[in-house]
């Protein structure tokens, strides 16, 4: 296991044009999941290539184990990489695949079949390793990639978008079988996606990156419950936080704090919410409305709810909803960036 750092870690790509990533600063802990979180274009797989060595920075520094390797070629930085494409070889068999690393290495044949069979029992593939690739569904590729990344005990992994490929369900699986499989081996890992879901549901922080940027590293409850700035604000949750401006400020709210005001207990910034289309989900509808009256008349609005709770409320129908003040966000409005909480008032 070992700590990656990065220091003012920079790429430009042409003369003239803007940083894909910029100046960042970050520093893994050791032995964590660690998730680069961002659109496309947000420079999160340029920076993970830098830290691989696929990429050579336009400044900065890389930093494995507390050593600088910047300029070191990728073999020689402890770390494997596993990419959205697989790249298996299609006509070595599995066992093959997972062996290829260590042949190039030149480790000795007893010692390549030791460690290909103890990667494969770790993922449970150990019944595939006479098939070719061709023979295998996406989620048993993937787990033959991985495999292959691991059997030479890399110090740190280096995910790209690993599941991009994988159906729906499959993903599911995947992500879960990642989650077990960091929890048993404890290699820092950092993986690289634009899927939230993903990303809250296997780091143990989050790295928020836009345009090159990186606009809040925190565990998945502090990037969604306490964002940074409005971008972090609106880029995690389905449906986004809620955003409206007030006065000298915007103020922010998740879908799930704009609830009927008979549910709420405590101080609550009370509106009165015009429903103009309802998503049902099962367990849960989508409300999406504006704003009846006062200063922010006609404001559009999200409200998220328990199916259970929500008779009686329709399209077209107007109804007393409110935020509890405790989950209201205020950033600045000059800025985006998260300022200090204060008394809001609706009407």
């Amino acid at each position: 296991m070992a700590i990656v750092e990065t220091r003012k870690l920079t790429k430009v790509f042409g003369k003239g044009e803007e940083g894909a990533v910029n100046a960042v600063d970050l520093e893994t802990r050791d032995g964590e999941f660690l998730v680069f979180l961002g659109p496309s274009g947000s420079g999160k797989s340029t920076l993970l290539r830098m830290i691989a060595g696929l990429e050579e920075p336009t400044a900065g520094d890389v930093l494995i184990g507390g050593r600088v390797v910047t300029r070191l070629p990728p073999r020689a930085r402890g770390i494997a990489m596993v990419f959205q494409s697989y790249a298996l070889y299609p006509h070595l068999s599995v066992a093959r695949n997972i062996a290829f690393p260590l042949k190039a290495h030149g480790v000795p044949r007893e010692r390549r079949l030791e460690r290909v069979h103890w990667a494969a029992q770790l993922l449970g593939i150990g019944h595939l390793l006479e098939r070719r690739p061709r023979e295998l569904s996406g989620g048993e590729r993937q787990r033959v990639a991985l495999a292959r990344a691991i059997v030479r005990e890399p110090t740190v992994f280096l995910l790209d978008e690993p599941l991009s490929n994988l159906d729906a369900k499959l993903r599911a699986s995947a992500r879960e079988e990642l989650t077990q499989f960091h929890k048993r081996v404890g290699t820092t890992t950092i993986y690289v996606t634009h899927d939230q879901v993903e990303a809250m549901a296997m780091g143990n922080r989050i790295a928020v990156l836009e345009k090159g940027v990186v606009r809040q590293i925190g565990t998945p409850r502090e990037v969604y419950n306490e964002p940074a700035d409005t971008f972090v604000a609106t880029f995690l949750g389905s449906p986004p936080m809620n955003l409206v401006e007030a006065e000298d400020v915007i103020a922010g709210f998740r879908p799930e704090s704009l609830i009927p005001l008979a549910m709420v207990q405590g101080p609550a910034a009370a509106v009165r919410f015009r429903v103009t289309l309802l998503e049902y989900l099962g367990s849960e509808r989508i409300l999406v409305g504006v704003i009846e009256g006062g200063r922010f008349d006609g404001r559009k609005v999200i409200s998220r709810v328990a199916t259970a709770s929500s008779g009686g409320i329709g399209e077209g129908t107007a109804h007393d909803f409110a935020v509890p003040e405790q989950e209201l966000k205020f950033f600045d409005r000059a800025t985006g960036k998260r300022i200090a909480p204060r008394v809001l008032q609706w009407r």
